[in-house]
């Protein structure tokens, strides 16, 4: 086959390309190659020379449709994915490109026979919860008030009795607390009512916070594997928010691919949503010891920080039965992600002011904020 993948000069668009390559497959890349994740605005040095480039911006009718003519299948990975208060950008970037995908498909009458749109573990919000006698709980953003407290956990709210407790979460709960979800949950719909409408096989993946090598140095939303991977690569102590204990869902990079593949050959994953997760917890004070050990800093103890991101979930997993009824399932640790990241890195030779321009710009939008503050 001959396969698109827009924003295939990216993370995990890169890896699944190697991967169809071996597979035999041809690979053409569409890509903006957008500031800060592609430096200088330049192709990276990674992808196949194989692959077919094409540099453009995905809610550009004609350079789409340039991209989407000839292939049989699309992976619609680009997106757009900060804490920049850009709102109606993330609506542009990830849901009006799927919309302008279909009408180009259906309106060129283009015979793909496969579109798999990259979702994400955001579309959950804080996920599900039960409360103390067994109902469920769709939890809210929690409250600021609380947070500059210290009060970490989710409360209960009016006729839930607490205390709360976070539950794998499946694919019918939607339940976005931020627009990057807001705007998942939007291009899921999109993708998969399009796809039924007209007969083209859909396939949309909730990725959970994959890990692991070509993850961008530089962009402030790539999370815990890269902050706390650069700091104690120059010698220090990562920052932990809020009390460490917060569960999160990390899955490893090539398990996220043979996911990707999967869904591409397997007919059954038609017109479906998947959850794309680590299926384990692991918390956050759990993952920075795994760095500390994965860098070989002895005696590592994770500290609070007296510091919380607002915004930020919980506690989160995904429950990937449905995905793992198909044949998959995560078979990388999240020592191996964290190994094969630090290799990468340090190829990379990154410098210290990587996480003080991170910093800044965290604490000038206001997403980092201090307890008692």
């Amino acid at each position: 086959m001959k396969i698109l993948i827009t924003g295939g000069a990216g993370f995990i668009g890169s890896h699944t390309a190697d991967a169809l390559l071996a597979k035999g497959h041809q690979v053409r890349v569409l890509d903006i190659l957008q500031e800060p994740v592609h430096r200088g605005g330049q192709w990276p040095a990674y992808l196949d020379p194989s692959i077919e480039k094409i540099r453009g911006d995905v809610r550009d009718e004609a350079t789409l449709l340039a991209a989407l003519k000839g292939v049989d299948a699309v992976y619609h990975l680009a997106a757009f994915q900060d804490y920049l208060p850009e709102f109606s950008r993330f609506f542009s970037t990830n849901v009006t490109s799927t919309a302008l995908i279909y009408e180009l498909i259906v309106r060129e009458k283009l015979p793909i026979q496969k579109v798999i749109v990259a979702s994400s573990q955001a579309a959950l919000g804080e996920g599900l919860y039960r409360d103390a006698t067994g109902n469920a709980v769709l939890p809210g953003l929690r409250a600021d008030a609380d947070l500059r407290r210290g009060i970490w956990e989710i409360q209960p709210g009016p006729g839930e009795t607490g205390p709360l407790q976070y539950q794998a979460t499946d694919e019918s709960v939607a339940n976005p607390q931020n627009c990057y979800g807001m705007s998942k949950i939007a291009q899921e719909k999109a993708a998969l009512n399009l796809g039924k409408m007209y007969g083209i096989p859909s396939v949309a993946m909730r990725y959970s916070i994959v890990q692991g090598p070509r993850q961008s140095l530089y962009n402030a939303y790539s999370g815990a594997c890269r902050i706390f991977s650069l700091s104690f690569y120059v010698g220090r102590d990562p920052v932990i928010y809020e009390d460490g204990n917060q569960v999160r869902d990390f899955v490893n990079y090539l398990d996220v691919v043979d996911a990707n593949l999967k869904v591409l050959e397997d007919d059954r994953a038609d017109y479906q949503m998947f959850n794309v997760g680590g299926d384990k917890a692991v918390t956050v004070g759990e993952f920075a010891s795994v760095v500390a050990e994965v860098f070989g800093r002895d005696g590592y103890e994770p500290a609070a920080s007296g510091k919380y991101r607002f915004g930020d979930t919980r506690h989160i997993l995904s429950d990937v039965s449905r995905l793992k009824a198909l044949g998959w399932a995560p078979r990388r640790s999240t020592h191996d992600s964290v190994r094969a990241y630090r290799d990468w890195m340090e190829t990379a030779a990154p410098a210290e002011d990587i996480l003080e321009q991170s910093d800044k710009l965290m604490a000038a939008l206001g997403v980092v904020r201090a307890v008692g503050g």
